[in-house]
């Protein structure tokens, strides 16, 4: 069967290049080796938030529930039930998916798919030949895979990969996370919220690495604060197993080896693409670190075949996939579609202190020669954080003091992935100083701490 477009991989970059080539009159096939939804759907994105959500629930209850009238004795944990929860949320949302499929007449097509020339692809199941198919355009999409440091011999039960955070049959007493990306972070709080001792292993010299430093700097305080151990610029000399715990000695700054136990060990350091056993040798298409080489139109060396999302030097977000799967598609349509501005792409983490950032950061600024002027606002001086007892945290601005031009935003606070949208519409725009504090904002709201922070860079600032 010959389409207009295959789509390799169904996650946040193939599905929505499906749903927006079928709005264009494309004849469209997705091939998909597992579930729709990709990682982002079934083993990320969405059941961490459901995890998370759980987590920040409990939190409230302990850390506040006697100010708000709730007793809190007591409380007793339903994991299996709250791991129940996340898989229902997945499957309400992988519903969604497959009607929209429906709805746009796109071919769903189960199988691995590998890539032949004349924009041939194989599917295969079970390592056996079902299907051939052919298309006058072919876009892959198969995302990323877990970052395993050889030293590891992940089994899934007791060396662990995000995927298998997500399902583990019992809560671990002690748990060791190596990396502190959003992956590891997001995990250390989950896990820690249901009462695991969570230790976090990071080689950078901050916590979430590239970050602004002052956002790195109150996380550190934050997880020490909750009682999450944390060992920044720190390297694993060895990893030994005794009686059914795991003894991981590291180098810090400070010392030679620091013994560390855990029951469990959950290796988050990152992703890489997904770009293994579909083909891209035998069609020739150039690859730089693992990573598929392809122009602003998202086009390959190779005519006909085009990458996507994680498998291209883009930041791995989810969005960020959505989007250029939009362009990608606008662009084989010859539709004249807004370019993507890599440097307005909001960053988040949905653990509790929640962390948002777009633009440079105060350290990347400077770098680069502006002179700038930065402002701070903290959660505890303002009205709607104070009645929801939740202030920790702040809103960092960072303005060029030549032009005014808005070069970052930086929050780390209860609701921040939510704030952070104003900026990225406001710098889209080319908003200055003077359009935001111009700009009325709702009391009380969250949301005063962007235009207070703005205010504070200027020198304005009234409740600071």
């Amino acid at each position: 069967m010959h389409f207009d477009v295959i789509i390799l991989g169904s996650g946040p970059g193939g599905y929505v290049a499906s749903i927006r080539a079928a709005q264009l009159g494309m004849k469209t096939a997705l091939l998909e080796k597992e579930s729709v939804g990709g990682v982002c759907l079934n083993w990320g994105c969405i059941p961490t938030k459901s995890l998370l959500n759980s987590a920040k629930i409990l939190q409230s209850i302990k850390k506040n529930g006697e100010l708000f009238g709730i007793k809190s004795e007591n409380i007793e944990i339903d994991y299996p039930k709250i791991l129940s929860k996340s898989r229902n949320v997945v499957d309400k949302i992988k519903k969604g998916i497959l009607f929209l499929m429906k709805k746009n007449g796109i071919h769903v097509i189960y199988g691995n798919a590998k890539l032949k020339k004349g924009k041939k692809i194989e599917v295969l199941k079970n390592d056996k030949s079902i299907a051939e198919y052919s298309a006058s355009h072919v876009i892959i999409a198969t995302g990323s895979i877990p970052k395993i440091d050889p030293k590891f011999q992940c089994d899934g039960k007791k060396i662990i990969t995000y995927k298998d955070a997500l399902s583990l049959p019992s809560l671990p007493k002690r748990m060791i996370i190596i990396g502190s990306g959003s992956i590891g972070l997001e995990f250390s709080y989950f896990y820690h919220s249901m009462g695991t001792k969570v230790t976090i292993i990071e080689i950078s010299s901050k916590l979430f690495p590239h970050i602004d430093n002052d956002i790195s700097d109150f996380l550190k305080y934050s997880f020490d604060k909750i009682g999450i151990t944390n060992y920044v610029s720190s390297n694993i000399n060895n990893i030994t197993y005794h009686n059914g715990i795991y003894e991981v000695g590291i180098k810090t700054l400070f010392s030679n080896n620091i013994l560390l136990k855990a029951d469990t060990i959950l290796c988050a350091m990152g992703v890489i693409p997904n770009t293994e056993y579909i083909g891209l040798e035998e069609i020739g298409i150039q690859t730089e670190k693992g990573f598929i080489v392809v122009d602003e139109n998202y086009r390959t060396n190779i005519n006909g075949y085009y990458a996507i999302g994680d498998i291209i030097k883009s930041p791995s977000l989810a969005h960020v996939a959505s989007h250029e799967a939009i362009n990608c598609i606008e662009n084989i349509k010859g539709l004249n579609c807004q370019k993507i501005d890599y440097n307005n792409i909001p960053k988040c983490v949905y653990s509790l202190p929640e962390i948002a950032s777009v633009g440079y950061t105060e350290k990347e600024s400077k770098e680069k020669g502006f002179r700038i002027k930065v402002g701070k606002f903290p959660f505890s001086a303002l009205g709607r954080a104070i009645s929801d007892e939740n202030t920790d945290g702040f809103v960092k601005v960072i303005f060029d003091d030549k032009y005014d031009e808005w070069l970052g935003c930086h929050m780390i606070g209860n609701h921040v992935t939510d704030l952070i949208s104003e900026v990225v519409v406001a710098r889209k725009l080319e908003a200055t100083s003077y359009e935001i504090l111009g700009s009325i904002h709702p009391h009380p709201s969250l949301s005063e701490s962007i235009i207070e922070s703005v205010a504070n860079a200027y020198g304005k600032a009234i409740h600071l």
